[in-house]
């Protein structure tokens, strides 16, 4: 085998085994806390048994012929899987379970009634044994795609976004073997296994964007909808003000939201919340008035500090941090302010005669 050679069945198999264990993972693992899942899990499953089988027999032709039926009659089962894959979707808590685990069994009796007669009668029905699981792939294919377009017709319940491309690769996979088996495209089986894989990744990219985009937005929804009543908003403000004071939690340097969101027993978002909806401050700049006050009170006062040791003194982890939150704060620097607390020697002397 060349290194082309190599590198074709690498990515082909690197697909296929990827393919199947996204599909175990969705059959078996999370079985069926949702439906078209479950179905998702089984198109993954049957087309990585394909295409896993299919690149295995082209670089390896010598294997039984039972083993490449074995890739077809799991592809058998993808297309009825795809159609019931788009009508969960739509369907959601109205789809009828039982009904696609009857149907499924039906299917399984006629793959076992053919795969008899191919034992039976080997020679007529080595080649029309794969135009039969070819034909009810092609029938269930155009079947997923009218439910497709007759539900979004319909406007029914919206399905997961990622319902088009499942469909859409589904029928990318199907047109790829069907334009190899007519010999337009010669590299047949690691072919549709190459795209199988390419298609899988692309799948596997959107899916998880979709995901992501999608757990944003119900958290950003579910913290926008709860304010924190007037009553309740004092309540917290007096119980923060009092700990600011107390325990002068402010002189931690390392001070986060979520630590003080613990003293007060209550979460991180809705210490957040308070401050910026109640308090109308960010967490350091509420922070940092009360370290910068200190700070005042302690020039104020003559503390035989130096200016940076009291940066330090009031929760300040750095000098160049407090010196330039002090300016922002009070509009002048710690060392004109200590300047300006200090009576000048004229003023001093005018204030005796």
């Amino acid at each position: 085998m060349s290194f082309g050679q190599q590198m074709l069945f690498f990515f082909s198999v690197i697909g296929a085994f990827n393919g199947l264990l996204l599909g175990i993972y969705l059959l078996f693992v999370k079985k069926m806390k949702h439906i078209p899942d479950f179905f998702l899990g089984l198109i993954l499953l049957t087309l990585s048994i394909r295409v896993g089988i299919s690149v295995c027999i082209y670089f390896y032709p010598d294997w039984p012929r039972i083993i490449p039926h074995t890739g077809l009659s799991a592809l058998f089962f993808t297309g009825p899987a795809l159609y019931y894959y788009v009508r969960s979707s739509f369907l959601q808590e109205q789809f009828n379970l039982k009904n696609a685990g009857n149907s499924f069994g039906i299917l399984t009796l006629i793959l076992g009634a053919i795969g008899l007669l191919y034992l039976i009668f080997p020679i007529t029905w080595n080649e029309n044994f794969a135009r039969f699981i070819y034909g009810v792939w092609t029938v269930f294919i155009f079947l997923s795609a009218y439910e497709y377009f007759i539900f979004s017709k319909k406007e029914a319940k919206k399905p997961t976004k990622f319902i088009l491309p499942v469909l859409a690769s589904n029928v990318i996979i199907f047109l790829a073997y069907q334009l190899m088996s007519t010999g337009l495209i010669q590299v047949y089986c690691a072919g549709g296994s190459l795209v199988f894989s390419l298609l899988l990744y692309g799948n596997v990219l959107i899916f998880f964007n979709s995901k992501n985009k999608s757990t944003t937005l119900k958290e950003e929804s579910k913290y926008s909808n709860k304010k924190i009543p007037n009553q309740q908003a004092e309540n917290f403000v007096s119980k923060l003000e009092r700990l600011m004071n107390m325990e002068e939690l402010y002189k931690n340097p390392n001070l986060k939201l979520s630590d003080l969101a613990l003293k007060m027993n209550i979460s991180a978002h809705q210490l957040s919340q308070l401050l910026n909806d109640n308090l109308g401050k960010s967490f350091s700049t509420y922070i940092n008035e009360y370290r910068i006050n200190e700070a005042c009170e302690k020039i104020e006062n003559g503390s035989y500090l130096k200016i940076e040791e009291i940066g330090y003194e009031v929760g300040f982890n750095s000098k160049s941090t407090f010196f330039s939150t002090f300016k922002k704060i009070m509009s002048t620097t710690p060392l004109l302010y200590k300047q300006s607390q200090m009576p000048s020697e004229t003023g001093f002397q005018s204030s005796n005669l």
